[in-house]
């Protein structure tokens, strides 16, 4: 007789493997490169570059790895209507916000965690204080850990909502 596996210790071993799949950090990669990207397509579309190639390019590398199977429903089909201009303009304050609670969530894992460099003589009053054991056990599990675990479901709702900008403006 066998047993099914238990759904609530996949979800949980997913929980804790995201932080270290290359997905993950394919999508953080995209976060923090389409805003720079895409700030220097502006003006380089209105020279006439090809920016919407190295849009659709850089989505291509990090948000879309299936991108040779035909079948892809997430591909970007052909060749873009427009050209790189109008997404570079309506995808930067998107590509802003995302860079932004990117870089900061991602930075928050190792600042808790390294709490005690930086916590200074008075720790009465900090989270988990008033002892130096409690105030650090807080900012690593809570600060450090929960962030950890946190950021890849962030930024994979934050890329999702750049891919489907990129889809619909792209494509």
């Amino acid at each position: 007789m066998t047993t099914a596996p238990d759904p609530t210790s996949a979800h949980a071993w997913n929980l804790v493997h995201a932080p270290f799949t290359a997905t993950t950090w394919r999508r953080t990669a995209y976060a923090l490169l389409a805003l720079p990207l895409c700030l220097a397509c502006i003006p380089l579309a209105l020279l006439g570059a090809p920016t919407a190639r190295w849009q659709r390019g850089l989505v291509h590398r990090f948000l879309d790895p299936g991108r040779t199977d035909p079948t892809n429903p997430t591909d970007l089909p052909g060749r873009p209507r427009a050209g790189g201009l109008p997404h570079a303009l309506l995808a930067t304050p998107l590509n802003l916000v995302t860079a932004f609670i990117t870089l900061y969530g991602w930075a928050i894992v190792p600042l808790n965690i390294g709490w005690p460099l930086r916590a200074g003589d008075d720790y009465a009053d900090a989270w988990g204080g008033p002892t130096f054991a409690g105030a650090w056990a807080f900012h690593a599990v809570v600060g450090g850990l929960g962030f950890l675990l946190l950021m890849p479901w962030v930024v994979r709702g934050l890329t999702a909502v750049q891919f489907r900008v990129a889809r619909s403006l792209l494509s």
